[in-house]
């Protein structure tokens, strides 16, 4: 996998690259921000409550928006940021940003640190290493199985998804990359039909997606060699080749190790 490979220069810090990872699409509504609206009555009427889903909409978007940015290397390891400087950032005030960062404190990508904000983590070799073994006892006994049973025509459905990691791989999109890589392998596993299982994956592959501490990010070519591996274990499913299936899968898996 990509996080295996040969590195180039990282970015520049997060700082300086905000507001091109986070458009202005990702806004608050004004009644979120408490100004008042054209029209709005505040007098004779009590305030309309903001239906909750507005409030997930910008926490989400926030999440996608510092999950791209970690896996970009713009959030450093090591590094505290406070929500307040984060939603300044944004455009958003600092509660959807803490609630975003208090699920990445869950899912092992920050720490929190009291009264100051949340530190992003350090992450060495071995632990990305285990996280790929982990991967690989997952994925690799169901793609096999599925090879067997699955026709191909279930598999030439999901060539548009390997294409998409080819097309992000192409231009260097790490943060982009790492969406359709875990689109693909979702979907693939999507087909044995176990929820659980595909949820479970995905939580270790969003993982090991974050790159190590004080390392150069992953390079465009290596990108591409990952993002030719799926097309080349399409065409062999396809084909119902399974020595090449089985060669290619557990190439895929090794290579997150190395």
């Amino acid at each position: 996998m990509e996080q295996g490979r040969a590195h180039e220069q990282a970015r520049p810090p997060y700082a300086s690259v905000a507001s091109a990872t986070t458009p202005a699409s990702v806004r608050v509504p004004a009644q979120a921000r408490g100004e008042q609206v054209r029209g709005e009555h505040i007098h004779s009427e009590p305030p309309v409550p903001r239906p909750a889903v507005q409030r997930h909409s910008v926490r989400g978007q926030i999440l996608d928006a510092l999950r791209a940015a970690l896996v970009d290397g713009q959030l450093v390891p090591g590094q505290v940021y406070s929500a307040p400087a984060l939603g300044a950032r944004f455009g958003v005030s600092a509660t959807p940003v803490r609630e975003a960062m208090q699920q990445l404190a869950i899912e092992g990508a920050v720490e929190v640190v009291p009264n100051r904000g949340f530190r992003v983590s350090r992450r060495g070799p071995r632990e990305l290493a285990e996280l790929a073994e982990v991967r690989a006892l997952i994925e690799v006994p169901v793609m096999l199985r599925l090879a067997r049973t699955v026709p191909p025509a279930r598999w030439c459905a999901l060539r548009p998804l390997a294409e998409a990691t080819v097309a992000a791989a192409a231009v260097g999109d790490r943060a982009s990359y790492a969406e359709t890589d875990r689109a693909f392998h979702g979907a693939v596993l999507a087909l044995c039909g176990n929820e659980q299982l595909v949820m479970v994956a995905d939580d270790l592959h969003r993982r090991s997606q974050w790159p190590l501490g004080n390392t150069p990010a992953t390079r465009r070519a290596d990108l591409l060699a990952d993002a030719a591996e799926h097309t080349a274990l399409l065409d062999a499913l396809i084909a119902q080749d399974l020595t090449v299936v089985q060669s290619l899968v557990r190439e895929h898996f090794t290579g997150a190790e190395t």
